[in-house]
């Protein structure tokens, strides 16, 4: 029977051909410089790999959600961090599945080939965070027109993107019948938008991740950029959060194997006593477990993509998913750190960086709270919490 890493054997290896290009040093710099991954992203772009999910029609690869969790498994398995591009792996699904001919013939060969950037989605809001039928952004068609006020908070890569997709009210809350209605997307040329009422002001964070809070202010954009049905918007993101989740799966589990490969090796080395550290039980049986939860998380992760190529629903899988993976990733973090012991902490061996950058997924793109509040109330039908 043929394993999951060896029927993606030639995916696997060519992305760590070319991650081989980057060192850790290239990585630390970054980090260090708070700047943005320019060159690897590049060369992502150049080699195809960030068009895995556009069909070939568009110039894309074709490829399944499986094969594109693997690309980003073995991005940050190699020591990268696909938090810097992974929205332009997933974010095209909403126009893909729910834009029109005329958009998708205009955007996605462009994103395919890099001359365009989709790597933003606007959802989030300060004072609703993941209530989203909440959110308080607007947009009022006035001619051909749609004017968008209102706020954004946590967009990720703007600064680094063309092009962003945009969830705002189109229908007061209070007019609809249904709270998820009411709800449209939008795509948004972001160099228009900072010209005429879009404000960027960036959010320091403790990851090196560019995010920002977004200010609209009478923000005109044209009625063609409106994506599918207006009013029917929230259904749309919710296909892409599922991708995302799925995607967000594969990268927790990339992280969790580079610690386990950085604190086995570290253990085998390091000499305390006279003896190997990793020749001790309390040093091997932690990272033994989280080896396993590693492991765990991937099976998961591939039940979740495959219901996903199969257009199957698999929202539950894909949120356990993300949450096992980011799970098991944050306990193999904690593992090397602890194992390093004061070496953990210099940014020279990078642990310290990694175990930042992978603490981020048990907030984002969705918590871990949420997801045990979606199990117990769909999956074991328990009282709604909320």
């Amino acid at each position: 029977m043929t394993t999951h890493a060896e029927k993606y054997q030639d995916i696997r290896e060519g992305v760590r051909s070319l991650c081989a290009q980057f060192s850790d040093e290239y990585f630390r710099k970054v980090d260090e410089e708070r700047g943005y991954p320019e060159e690897f992203v590049k060369a992502l772009t150049e080699a195809g790999w960030l068009a895995a999910l556009i069909p070939q029609e568009y110039g894309g690869s074709g490829l399944s959600m499986t094969e594109a969790s693997v690309i980003m498994e073995e991005i940050n398995r190699a020591g990268g961090n696909s938090g810097a591009c992974h929205g332009q792996m997933y974010n095209m699904g909403t126009l893909l599945r729910h834009g029109s001919k005329a958009q998708k013939d205009l955007y996605l060969p462009k994103i395919a080939s890099g001359e365009l950037r989709l790597q933003s989605m606007g959802v989030t809001e300060p004072t609703t965070g993941t209530d989203t039928t909440k959110i308080k952004t607007t947009a009022v068609k006035k001619g051909d027109r749609y004017v968008i006020n209102g706020q954004k908070v946590w967009i990720s890569r703007v600064q680094h993107s063309d092009l962003m997709i945009l969830l705002a009210r189109t229908t007061p809350l209070a007019e609809v019948t249904r709270k998820a209605d009411g709800m449209s997307i939008f795509i948004v040329n972001i160099h228009d938008a900072v010209k005429s009422g879009m404000t960027v002001r960036p959010i320091p964070n403790m990851v090196n991740h560019e995010t920002n809070e977004l200010f609209f202010d009478n923000l005109e954009i044209p009625e063609e950029n409106l994506i599918g049905e207006e009013g029917k918007g929230f259904r749309y993101i919710l296909d892409g959060l599922n991708a995302e989740r799925a995607l967000i799966a594969g990268e927790c589990i990339g992280d969790g194997y580079w610690f386990i490969d950085r604190v086995t090796k570290y253990a085998k080395e390091r000499m305390v006593f006279g003896r190997p550290i990793g020749q001790n039980q309390g040093v091997q049986f932690p990272i033994a477990k989280a080896y396993i939860n590693v492991e765990a998380a991937s099976l998961m992760r591939y039940e979740a993509t495959r219901l996903f190529d199969e257009g199957k629903p698999c929202g539950a899988q894909a949120n356990m998913a993300k949450m096992l993976a980011a799970d098991a990733s944050w306990e193999a973090a904690n593992a090397c750190l602890q194992f390093h012991g004061g070496f953990g902490f210099a940014c020279e061996y990078d642990v310290e960086r990694k175990f930042r950058e992978t603490r981020l997924y048990q907030v984002a793109p969705i918590s871990t709270n949420l997801i045990l509040s979606y199990v117990a109330e769909h999956i074991l039908g328990l009282p709604r919490s909320f």
